[in-house]
Formats: C-alpha cells, sequence, structure tokens
C-alpha cells in the first residue's frame, strides 16, 4: 500500500488550539475534554446541523467531528475551507462521508473502529434471541393487558441452539458475535471478503463459505455485521432474500442500506423469511410503517453502541485521533478511500 500521504499542520500554529467543531451532543466526559484541549464548539441542543450548518461549520473549523446523521458529500467538502485539515469521524462506520473527495482535497478522516465491537456484539446477540423466541410481541402483549395467563401454545417460538448461523462479515464484530453465539449452542458458519485464518475458524469452529448465495440457503439465521460500502449496497439483494429459507430469521446490526428493505418486508409479509431483528434501516430515521407493524419484526432505535461506557470510549479515540495529529504524529485510525 506503500507510505500514507503527508498532511500538513502548519495551518494549526503552535500554541493555539485548533478550532474543533462537534455536530452532535457527546457524553460529558468527552466534550469536558475537548474543551480541555482543543477551542471547541459544541452543539448542546443535539439538534442534527442542516446543509447550510455544516458548510458553515467546514467553512470555519480546523477539525470537523460529524457522527453517522451528518452527510459529508462532497459539495459540502468542496465548500470547505483551506483551514479544514481533519475530519474525525466519531464512529467506526465512514459511509457517510466522500472519502474521495476527502482525499483530493488533503483532508485525512479517522474513524473510532473497536471500542464499539463489544456494544454491538450484544445487541446483535440480543435481536437473535428477541427474534426467534417472540420476545417483542410478549412484552406488547403485556403492557397492552391482554396477557390473560400461560397456555401451553402461547407465542411458540424457534429454539435457537443447534440451529445453523450464517454471518455475513467475520470482522471485529462478526467475531465477537460467534463467540456469544458458540456459547448458547450455535453452529457458526461464515461468509467474508476473505477467509480468515484456520487458528481462528477452530476457536469458532466455523464454517466458511466462498458463496454468499449457497450459505444464505442452508442458514437458520442470518446475522450482517459487515461495513457499509458501495459494494456492499444491497448486498442482501430482492434475488439473494428469496434464496433464504421461510424458517429462517435475518438480524442487521450493520447499516440498513445492506439490505433491500423494500424487498424484505414484502418476504416478511408473504411469510417466505421467518422474522427480522432490526438495529438499523435505509432511511433512517424514516421506517415503513408497514414494517413497525410487523408482529415478526423487532425494530430497535439504532442502539448497537449505545451504551455509557462505549460512547465515551468512542469520544476518547476521537480525542485522540485529533491530539495525535495537531501534535505532529503518526495519525492512528485513519481511513482511506482507497481501503473501500
Amino acid at each position: 500500500m506503500g507510505d500514507l500521504p503527508i498532511v500538513s499542520v502548519n495551518n494549526i500554529k503552535k500554541n493555539i488550539r485548533p478550532k474543533v467543531f462537534v455536530t452532535r451532543k457527546l457524553p460529558d466526559p468527552v466534550e469536558t475534554r475537548m474543551m480541555e484541549l482543543f477551542d471547541s464548539r459544541l452543539n448542546l441542543d443535539d439538534v442534527p446541523l442542516d446543509r447550510e450548518e455544516l458548510i458553515m461549520a467546514v467553512q470555519t473549523a480546523d477539525i470537523l467531528v460529524p457522527t453517522v446523521t451528518d452527510v459529508i458529500d462532497s459539495e459540502i467538502i468542496n465548500s470547505a475551507g483551506n483551514q479544514l485539515k481533519m475530519i474525525a469521524n466519531f464512529g467506526a462506520g465512514v459511509d457517510h462521508i466522500d472519502l474521495q473527495a476527502a482525499a483530493v482535497r488533503n483532508i485525512i478522516i479517522t474513524n473510532t473502529p473497536g471500542v464499539l465491537t463489544e456494544d454491538t456484539a450484544d445487541i446483535t446477540m440480543a435481536l437473535i434471541l428477541m427474534t426467534a423466541r417472540r420476545l417483542g410481541e410478549g412484552e406488547r402483549i403485556v403492557r397492552n393487558n391482554e396477557w390473560t395467563g400461560w397456555t401451553p401454545t402461547q407465542l411458540l417460538g424457534s429454539k435457537i441452539t443447534g440451529k445453523r448461523l450464517g454471518i455475513v462479515g467475520l470482522g471485529r464484530i462478526g467475531s465477537a458475535v460467534a463467540h456469544r453465539a458458540k456459547g448458547f449452542g450455535l453452529k457458526i458458519h461464515y461468509h467474508n471478503r476473505n477467509r480468515v485464518i484456520s487458528k481462528k475458524e477452530e476457536q469458532l469452529e466455523a464454517t466458511y463459505w466462498e458463496s454468499l448465495d449457497q450459505m444464505l440457503a442452508h442458514m437458520d439465521l442470518i446475522v450482517l455485521t459487515c461495513p457499509s460500502t458501495p459494494a456492499s449496497h444491497h448486498l442482501l439483494s430482492e434475488r439473494r432474500l428469496k434464496l433464504i429459507q421461510p424458517h429462517c430469521f435475518i438480524i442487521n446490526t450493520s447499516r440498513g442500506n445492506i439490505i433491500d428493505q423494500k424487498a424484505l418486508v414484502n418476504l416478511l409479509d408473504e411469510g417466505l423469511i421467518a422474522g427480522a431483528g432490526l438495529d438499523v434501516f435505509e432511511d433512517e430515521p424514516t421506517i415503513p410503517s408497514k414494517l413497525k407493524n410487523m408482529e415478526n419484526v423487532v425494530i430497535l432505535p439504532h442502539l448497537g453502541s449505545a451504551t455509557m461506557e462505549g460512547r465515551v470510549a468512542m469520544g476518547e479515540t476521537v480525542v485522540i485521533n485529533i491530539k495525535t495529529f495537531v501534535d505532529g504524529h503518526k495519525v492512528p485510525n485513519r481511513v482511506l478511500e482507497t481501503l473501500l
């Protein structure tokens, strides 16, 4: 891959704190640390910025700290002033940032990988259990005062022990899900862009499928933990969704656009897929009313990394990325558009 291109920090004068623009409300310890180290502008109201406000931010800030809710496209990047040298993303996914446009402007991009792995894996495992065992339906019955007592045939779900779990994307999060799922007695299968090392396969007792199509057709549960890239957009297309067996459940804690959501809704409605557990959606925060009204679907408001510990760790990683850059050292967690 070669050496990374050098990005000058000469515009940030020595002993002058860089102007850092944070687009959303972050945990208090993170904001406090940012105020201590940088000339920070915070969003205390936590109202998402519109395009004009984002353009104004990149025209005045040395460093922008966006989140997944901020679409930093080529128009916004090209409107930035010459002083903008870094976009330090609060989050691991960077599909909301035009990496090519940033590279042309010599603006470096960083993210926060690793720190949200365990939390997202926990949510994924929770959705597996909630979906297969119909826990969402059960809770609604109790809350709506519709429960009249135990009966032998009420809300019969699906046992997960011994079932085949197909993981699409065996990276950090996929591997953490596999470790948890193995403890529940699930048989681990996976499809990955590249096969993982044999030692890892042995530890997870994981079966590799080179063909995603073939794996989908043989699983009892499918989990999506792959990153969102142009290549993974609608990776589970209508054609691939139709390969899935009617008793199978789909869990998505990655990005909504990895599944053709319209096709998924139709197949769920027709009973051709048993159910789904979704923490992400194609057009967040908009969710089709038909999807929200399906009893065999568990929906969460993008809670994958939503623990105080996880969000503080994400913020601390952002601070480290910025401080390392400002101090003129090699920047950790740098994202290159050529890697996607």
